[in-house]
């Protein structure tokens, strides 16, 4: 699966008659126009010629070379020149799609195919891994549903699919999506454009893999922790269609973080599929119809911490830990439908979209009631239905406007079926245990719009501004106008410093934000500490962001991005309790800091980066689902502001990988500082760093041929043993270390 040597420009290069929505975080690229001598000239309209739109990225992140590239990682032999032409014009489609979403003001990092290939594990990384290598992107355990944050915050990242919303899930263990579908991956943070509502701590822009020429791979991959994982992708075109379809099964013996130090977990094995599908057609030369699919089915077991003392209120007095067997089963599963324009001065997009998600928490309750004094079995089920449309409308040179709308309509069902003992925390009345059936079931809806300007200045100078209107019906009723407004400056060829304020209003996770009925707990020993039950609410807050991106010599690019947020209800989530699902509630008051620095270099088989990032997250004041939090614990935030439990001080990463011949040696790291652990957040876990390397190579058995590639990953390579959480501070429940030293090797076969 290795990147072969790309053949010249014969494909990617297409012409275009309008410019490149200006990107302050991406590399400037200089626009290509190449006449198709299969058409005739185009006729510009008469009194507004639009500027030239640069050729945009297919796939690799790389202008133009798409599908070219991905004919040599699928193997495939020379473009036919039917495939060619559709190529062309798929890419023609793919430039009016990005002209759609502009990422001016906001700070952006990608990463190519290329660059996912070459890094240790290549496709076999699970994308929360892969996005740990972003600029300001900090660790976390599984548990943490998604393991990873984006700049301190918690579940706050939207992800998206060839420019439309992927619906959010109800926050499984582990990503519903995997990495051999993707073509590019950038991370958008800072002060977004007003087309990106509910989650904003960051955007992760996925554009799928898309190519005309037939071909793809069949791997198996595994090693250390029983890890076997087989994967196949496949894609090519049809006429006026292009497929793609990939899949993956991945089953180990280590599903989560362990909650020991031991090199290999108790009670800790998973099974995982995933699939998706990509089939695109062209309806004419300016109209597009495209069907994105995905299915993800994980069964998790939950890794036993041995050595726990019971309660002694039930079971045996030497009640062994190490033999629970709880257990979790997350599904996800998601159709999109998208119709997409293109003309001389309007582009369009709209979508259709549906999405089941479910979690299911199966305790063990003879142990649960052992250990805990409660079992909780817990059910979060979620239907969501929605349309999706953004429009681009170039006035002249000068302004681009943009407008679009997002609607969703949400049913989830939540239940806690808890077992518990008639009593209160550590008076229990009876060792009988009797069984309490909390249920919580509601259609929400959630509704966004924005208009927007992006104004050229002068040559040099941008000026991106706009509104979005958001509604919520959830739980609770709420709305907001938020203001959006960047600057972007180009003074000089390599250098983009950029500006911006955004208000952002941010809903809660429904299926996260059920209230649970206290009055069904009294007098059991599952009554919680104190009472307070108010409503979870939406986040405002108000966000700057500036920065610059600087091109330093040939290959060798700098960036450096600072921000500041204040909050009103700032949301948080953690795991309170026993069953491995995390539950919102807001703080009052919050605030978050930070900065960022990033360096990439290129130079021919060589490539390298580095980044380093600063963040302190503060807040005060629980003002929703206030029983999560004990007395003491409760009653000193009413008045201190706490760390986050989400946020770390320190974060880093790196990588860098060498070509010689047919082998590519790589390696990548990451550093961090430790999350907030004891009462209140008061202290923090130790610092630590890690690194992983590997060796690929392509072979080839025979003249003619295709090549196999052969890799070998060591992950931990030096078996640093390092906590991520430890068992305290607010909404941890139990202690998580990162992965010991793993070996790992793997086959891949290009057909």
């Amino acid at each position: 699966m290795l990147t072969c040597g790309v053949a010249a420009g014969l494909l990617g290069l297409t012409h275009s008659n309008r410019a490149l929505a200006q990107d302050s975080g991406a590399k400037d690229l200089p626009a290509i126009v190449v006449v198709d001598p299969t058409k005739k000239p185009k006729r510009e309209p008469a009194k507004r010629t639009a500027p030239a739109r640069a050729a945009s990225s297919r796939g690799t992140g790389r202008t133009n070379l798409q599908p070219v590239q991905e004919a040599a990682v699928a193997g495939a032999g020379a473009p036919t020149p039917a495939e060619a032409a559709l190529d062309r014009k798929m890419q023609g489609f793919d430039q009016s799609r990005d002209h759609l979403s502009p990422k001016l003001g906001a700070s952006s990092t990608t990463i190519d195919r290329a660059a996912i290939l070459a890094s240790p594990q290549g496709d076999n990384t699970p994308v929360d891994k892969l996005v740990l290598q972003f600029p300001g992107v900090n660790y976390d355990s599984a548990v943490s549903n998604p393991n990873f944050h984006v700049r301190g915050e918690y579940n706050n990242v939207q992800t998206r699919i060839n420019g439309l919303v992927l619906p959010e899930g109800v926050s499984g263990l582990g990503p519903a999506i995997d990495t051999n579908f993707i073509g590019s991956l950038s991370l958008l943070t800072g002060t977004l454009p007003a087309q990106y509502g509910g989650r904003t701590a960051g955007i992760l822009d996925i554009t799928s893999r898309a190519f005309s020429t037939p071909g793809g791979t069949v791997s198996v991959y595994g090693g250390s922790n029983s890890t076997v994982t087989p994967s196949f992708d496949y894609g090519g075109s049809v006429g006026d269609t292009q497929y793609f379809f990939s899949g993956r099964g991945n089953w180990n013996n280590l599903g989560i973080e362990n909650p020991t130090s031991s090199l290999n977990a108790l009670h800790d094995h998973t099974d995982q599929g995933k699939f998706f599908a990509y089939v695109s057609t062209a309806l004419s030369d300016t109209t597009r119809l495209s069907i994105i699919s995905g299915a993800s089915y994980s069964a998790f077991q939950i890794p036993n911490n041995p050595n726990q003392m019971p309660l002694g209120d039930f079971g045996p007095a030497n009640a062994n830990s190490s033999t629970l067997n709880e257990n979790e089963i997350d599904q996800y599963y998601f159709n999109m439908v998208a119709l997409q324009t293109k003309g001389d001065v309007i582009d369009s997009q709209i979508s259709v979209f549906s999405r089941y998600a479910q979690v299911h928490f199966i305790p063990d309750i003879s142990g649960d009631l052992t250990f805990n004094d409660v079992a909780s079995d817990v059910t979060r089920t979620s239907q969501m239905y929605g349309t999706q449309f953004d429009a681009s409308y170039e006035v002249n040179r000068a302004h681009t406007l943009r407008f679009g709308y997002m609607v969703t309509a949400e049913k989830t069902n939540v239940s806690n079926v808890s077992t518990v003992f008639p009593g209160d925390i550590g008076a229990i009345t009876s060792t009988t245990p009797e069984t309490i059936t909390d249920t919580n079931s509601l259609l929400g809806w959630n509704l966004g719009a924005y208009v927007q300007d992006e104004w050229k200045l002068t040559n040099q100078l941008t000026l991106n501004y706009g509104i979005r209107f958001d509604q919520l019906f959830q739980f609770v009723s709420a709305n907001q106008f938020s203001p959006r407004a960047a600057l972007v400056y180009k003074p000089f060829d390599g250098t983009t410093f950029h500006a911006g304020y955004a208000r952002y209003f941010t809903p809660p996770m429904q299926a996260q934000a059920t209230q649970s009925n206290l009055a069904l707990f009294a007098n059991t020993t599952n009554q919680p500490d104190q009472t307070n039950n108010d409503p979870v609410k939406p986040e405002r807050s108000h966000y700057f962001d500036v920065g610059v991106d600087q091109k330093l010599a040939p290959g060798l690019t700098f960036g450096l991005d600072a921000y500041y947020k204040i909050a009103t209800d700032l949301i948080d989530d953690g795991q309170f309790g026993q069953a491995v699902v995390l539950t919102q509630f807001n703080w009052a008051r919050g605030y978050s800091e930070g900065a960022e620095a990033k360096v990439k270099y290129q130079n021919g088989n060589l490539s390298a980066y580095a980044n380093f990032a600063f963040n302190i997250t503060r807040a005060t004041d629980p003002v929703s689902n206030q029983y999560l939090l004990d007395s003491a614990t409760y009653n000193f935030l009413l008045t201190n502001y706490h760390y986050t439990d989400d946020m770390q001080m320190l974060t880093g990463s790196a990588g860098a990988s060498y070509r010689w011949d047919q082998t590519l040696f790589s390696i990548n790291m990451k550093y961090g500082s430790g999350l907030p652990t004891g009462f209140a957040n008061s202290s923090f876990n130790e610092p630590y760093v890690t690194a992983n390397i590997g060796i690929a190579r392509e072979l080839q058995a025979f003249a003619g041929a295709k090549p196999i590639t052969v890799r070998f990953d060591v992950v931990n390579l030096f078996d640093k043993i390092y906590e991520i959480r430890d068992g305290s501070g607010i909404g941890v429940f139990a202690p998580q270390f990162g992965a010991r030293r793993g070996f790992y090797a793997g086959l891949s076969q290009k057909l």
